[in-house]
């Protein structure tokens, strides 16, 4: 059985070598003390979310505390092609379950997308509300996970900003019912992801709509702007199922699993 894993701050593992010691605090200390209750000899990881992952063995539990000895540093490189998640709001939490799951699933990074027919709107005070949990979100599907990387979430873009992000990816997928070709075809014949390049990763966007479904004139705009339609399946799927789904697929395609 896989270690639990705690997150720390990013850079805060950046001294730490194999036989000294790390004290973490804070909730995610208290978290493992009076709900894990781990104690002293039990096996534990520590994941500054960008990659660094102690392992380690619980030398100490105290009341907000909980001090570990080192017996690896793993330092986890992101994969060669990135995909990030694309996610329309949607109504009854949805959209949170999509980005949950999708990080369970491996997804590296998540956009909001408010788009033409999403009922749910971020205004105001409510963005920034909803943008922490949506961070709180992966960040606990990423603990579950025993993952060391915290998926980023990006801005909300609405359509114009998205036609952007489109135009600078490597590839842009816009999952449709009425496309041509499966998503499968679409990532095998894409010339933009050679699986030895070198460089900085690669990024993949796929991009999901809202229960109500992508509109003509947003299909169009972000295909104008680089984008390719791909067919998941032969089913209409929920608007929290096709992310997760794609990347399913594309993790297989692109050799990430």
């Amino acid at each position: 059985m896989s270690n639990p894993v705690f997150f720390t701050a990013a850079g805060s593992l950046g001294h730490v070598i194999p036989g000294s010691t790390f004290v973490l605090e804070g909730p995610e200390a208290r978290h493992a003390v009076t709900v894990k209750r781990l104690a002293a000899g039990e096996s534990v990881d520590i994941a500054d979310g960008s990659g660094v992952r102690l392992i380690g063995t619980v030398s100490d539990a105290g009341s907000s505390t909980l001090t570990v000895k080192a017996s690896e540093v793993v330092h986890e490189e992101q994969p060669e092609i990135r995909l990030v998640l694309v996610q329309a709001l949607a109504k009854g939490d949805r959209d949170e379950l999509a980005i949950e799951t999708a990080t369970e699933l491996g997804i590296d990074a998540v956009i909001p997308w408010q788009s033409e027919r999403a009922i749910v709107r971020w205004k105001g005070e409510r963005a920034a509300k909803a943008h922490a949990k949506w961070q709180s979100v992966v960040t606990a599907a990423a603990k579950q996970a025993r993952r060391a990387w915290i998926p980023e979430v990006r801005s909300i873009v609405d359509t114009a900003n998205l036609a952007k992000a489109v135009a600078a990816a490597d590839l842009a997928i816009i999952l449709h019912e009425d496309a041509k070709n499966p998503l499968r075809t679409v990532l095998e014949r894409s010339d933009a992801l050679p699986h030895d390049a070198a460089g900085p990763p690669r990024e993949v966007l796929l991009i999901v709509g809202p229960e109500g479904g992508i509109s003509p004139r947003e299909v169009t705009r972000l295909s104008d702007a680089g984008a390719v339609t791909a067919l998941l399946g032969h089913h209409v799927l929920r608007s929290s199922t096709a992310g997760p789904a794609a990347v399913v697929l594309a993790s297989d395609v692109l050799g990430r699993w």
